[in-house]
């Protein structure tokens, strides 16, 4: 698979509750300093069913490895763990409090599967469009609020406006998380 050098995130972690909120941040960040904020949702909800997965059922440990990757035309999320038992969807009834993330995954994404990995572990995978490349020129707008309606009104509309200074383009930046942990 043709991966850009620069397009790839490694993530090795404990699968457990604080760990899986932190790795979700870190998922939102980097999707955000790629320029695919639209995948931030979805992504996030994968990684962490992936991950709670991970926390439930891995044996013998809950160590593994997050890795994104942008392949082409696609996001590639997979996760990394030590128990050679491949997950399958559950058939879960009306009042199961679990039992559905698979099957959300496989409702959200492109594709998923899972694979062996090696004698003594899985990699379990899901993949989801990547955003049309936008032009660089619009890389060079920043958000203006304009009212439109009386003040009154709480809406207003957000309008991209081109920058005042002409063939100047700041270099993006990694996003910073806001949350603590």
């Amino acid at each position: 698979m043709i991966t850009h050098p620069s397009r790839h995130c490694t993530v090795e972690l404990q699968a457990l509750p604080a760990r899986i909120g932190q790795v979700r941040r870190i998922v939102s960040a980097q999707l955000r300093y790629w320029h695919m904020d639209i995948l931030i949702d979805r992504a996030s909800l994968g990684v962490t069913e992936l991950l709670s997965n991970v926390h439930r059922h891995a044996q013998p440990d809950k160590t593994c490895t997050v890795e994104l990757e942008v392949l082409l035309d696609r996001l590639k999320v997979s996760v990394r763990d030590h128990d050679p038992r491949l997950p399958a969807v559950a058939d879960a009834g009306p009042l199961a409090t679990c039992g559905r993330g698979l099957a959300m995954v496989a409702a959200m994404s492109e594709s998923w599967g899972a694979l062996p990995d090696g004698d003594s572990g899985k990699v379990v995978w899901f993949t989801l469009p990547t955003p049309s490349a936008a032009p660089v020129a619009d890389w060079d707008r920043c958000p203006r609020i304009d009212a439109v309606e009386p003040a009154a009104h709480r809406f207003a509309e957000v309008a991209l406006v081109e920058h005042a200074v002409e063939g100047h383009r700041a270099e993006p930046e990694p996003a910073r998380s806001v949350v603590a942990g």
